[in-house]
């Protein structure tokens, strides 16, 4: 059944590594280590700023100007309605006045949806080049990382985590660099005209991000709580989905809507706890905003009415010009304007540094060390590999090969057979360069696959698993998918050539027919011949197969194997199989047990050696055996 993944509290940091995994922090080490990731996702989140590059500083210029125009039009808005009530003006008078403001009025609309436009390009540049990041660092970390990995979670991440950077990016530092600059700029302007105005806005202006300063270490641990609920939420729906045949034919369907419901209620929990903050504060910072507007309302009505105020006569303001008084009144609610959006898109920084804590440690996920740039074999490189002395662990302790030394010579049909566990696919997984040696070396042609261009040696291999991937989209993307510039012509050879044409040209739309994920459409002869067909396009020197007939009835089995023959000529072939039968005919047959090369030849030597190949021999295909020489079974 599903379960949410829990860190393993005995691993250690070295062995939690290897297997993608954190190991658990010590109680006393949870406030400081998660100091620390909130620390490295606001350093994450500054370093990606030269990615908004100047979008961003254009989107933050465009609402600076517009600030400086909302000052000329409240002075030239005062002015005309002074001069309409109080001097008697007449049409003549005011018209040419209406024709700037109209024009102040239409620029800073143009302004503010110019600086909205140039804010979120700036934040889907930065987005669309994360993307590009993490899909390249979870490529180059490679199968090995992944396997310690949620894969819906993982979703998350890539889809709603770099998703949740848009408000930072485009409305926060907008935001904050305007809340820096335009309120000091309207005490500038209303100093000479009013100090008292001026003085109150000076001391309530602060009281704002000193509340926002208040409630952020609070907020920033309910986001935090919040992200980790809705990762887990996606990583176990995707779970159940995938395995939704499994529980129903266990009954384990509703037991597990159970859990996803109780997983949900969390999620809903959090958000409200979230909201209920956010509406908190907003209202706050609401209050703050009124009153200050409303003492500036009231001493400036004070003294256009000519009333005493309650102030010492030392410190007694000048009287006001309703002129100057309206200005003011008109200022007043726009300097608390950036305050007030700075607030509310503060809870869009919250929720950034909880996405970018995650996406920064998959970017400081360790990779393996690579010269760069790699070596490159010749064009016509015969590929003869060689293990020398190769040792691997996946986990410190447990060692998957312990001194593995073959030769694949060019052309060789090389089989790998043994028990379940034994490292026959850690050989495969080595050579693919999904990962490296942790002692001793794999050398092609004489170069050490640890100085290779990984990309240009996977250009030479084909690989076909037991459980081909195919990906949602037509047959003919599906095959060229590792050679893209393959023509029509030479897809369709390669179909022939895998046994995969006679089926695709009973379609009615034939290679441009649509599959759905996994290959939903095709059965699973149909799949591996997909996958087969893949092999011939790349024309690849040497195939690795991972029992590639293993699951498949005999009809399927056979059609696979007489294109597998085919694709075997004049290549070399790396067979991984459990099933004796499908390596009979190889020129070299390799037992690995508990990740050592105990016994190597041909079928008929290694039946002959009474070993571990004979035992397994005896015990799947008796008849087989007998076949070669039945004394030496006796």
């Amino acid at each position: 059944m599903p379960t949410p993944a829990t860190p393993d509290p005995n691993l250690t940091g070295a062995e939690a590594q290897q297997r993608g995994t954190r190991p658990a922090p010590a109680a006393g080490d949870d406030r400081a280590h998660a100091g620390e990731s909130k620390l490295a996702a606001k350093r994450f989140l500054d370093q990606q700023k030269p990615l908004a590059g100047l979008y961003l500083r254009l989107a933050i210029a465009m609402q600076l100007a517009n600030g400086g125009l909302l000052i000329a039009q409240a002075w030239i808005l005062a002015y005309v309605i002074n001069a309409f009530v109080f001097a008697g003006a007449g049409r003549a008078e005011l018209t040419p006045w209406m024709l700037p403001l109209l024009g102040l009025f239409a620029l800073r609309a143009l302004l503010s949806w110019g600086a909205e436009q140039t804010a979120f390009r700036a934040a889907a540049g930065v987005k669309r080049n994360l993307r590009n990041r993490v899909y390249r660092h979870i490529q180059a970390a490679g199968p090995r990382w992944m396997a310690g990995q949620r894969s819906g979670a993982l979703a998350e991440d890539l889809t709603k985590g770099i998703e949740a950077l848009e408000a930072y990016y485009a409305r926060y530092l907008p935001a904050m660099t305007v809340t820096m600059l335009l309120p000091l700029a309207i005490i500038v302007v209303v100093a000479p005209i009013d100090w008292l105005s001026s003085l109150i806005m000076a001391l309530v202006a602060p009281l704002i991000p000193i509340f926002m300063i208040l409630i952020g270490t609070r907020v920033e641990a309910i986001n935090q709580h919040q992200w980790k609920a809705l990762a887990r939420m996606g990583a176990h729906f995707l779970d159940v989905i995938q395995g939704l045949t499994t529980l129903k034919l266990f009954n384990a369907s509703r037991r597990e809507a159970q859990v996803i419901a109780e997983i949900s209620e969390d999620y809903r929990r959090r958000t409200m706890e979230v909201l209920r903050v956010a509406f908190l504060s907003s209202a706050v910072l609401e209050f703050f905003a009124t009153v200050g507007i409303a003492i500036i309302a009231v001493f400036i009505g004070f003294r256009l009415y000519q009333l005493d105020l309650p102030l010492p006569d030392l410190i007694a303001p000048p009287e006001i010009s309703f002129l100057s008084g309206f200005f003011i009144l008109l200022l007043a609610p726009e300097f608390f304007l950036p305050l007030r959006s700075l607030g509310t898109h503060y809870h869009g920084r919250l929720e950034a540094i909880a996405a970018a804590e995650r996406i920064a440690d998959i970017l400081d996920t360790p990779l393996p060390e690579r010269p760069s740039p790699g070596r490159r074999l010749p064009t016509n490189s015969p590929l003869a590999i060689g293990f020398e002395d190769v040792h691997f662990a996946y986990e410190a302790g447990r060692p998957a090969l312990q001194g593995a030394n073959f030769r694949i010579n060019p052309g060789e049909r090389v089989a790998l057979v043994g028990p379940s566990g034994a490292g026959k696919t850690t050989i495969a997984s080595l050579l693919l360069g999904f990962g490296m040696p942790d002692a001793g070396r794999i050398v092609v042609d004489g170069i050490s696959l640890a100085d290779m261009d990984l990309e240009d040696w996977r250009r030479r291999l084909a690989w076909l698993p037991q459980r081909p991937r195919l990906f949602q989209g037509s047959l003919l993307e599906n095959i060229r998918l590792g050679t893209p510039q393959a023509s029509l012509e030479t897809v369709q050879d390669a179909a022939r050539r895998a046994r995969a044409a006679e089926f695709i040209d009973q379609l009615p739309a034939r290679y441009d027919t649509e599959i759905g994920e996994q290959g939903v459409g095709l059965s699973g002869g149909q799949i591996q011949r997909i996958a087969l067909a893949r092999a011939f396009v790349r024309d690849a020197r040497l195939v690795i197969l991972d029992e590639a007939t293993a699951s498949l009835d005999p009809a399927n089995e056979a059609l696979v194997q007489a294109g597998i023959d085919e694709l075997a000529r004049d290549r070399g072939l790396l067979i991984i199989a459990h099933r004796l039968v499908t390596v009979r005919h190889a020129d070299r047959i390799l037992v690995i047990v508990d990740g050592r090369i105990a016994e190597q030849g041909t079928h008929d030597e290694l039946i002959a050696l009474q070993g571990h190949y004979a035992r397994m021999a005896k015990g799947q295909f008796a008849e087989i055996a007998q076949a070669a020489d039945p004394g030496e079974l006796a």
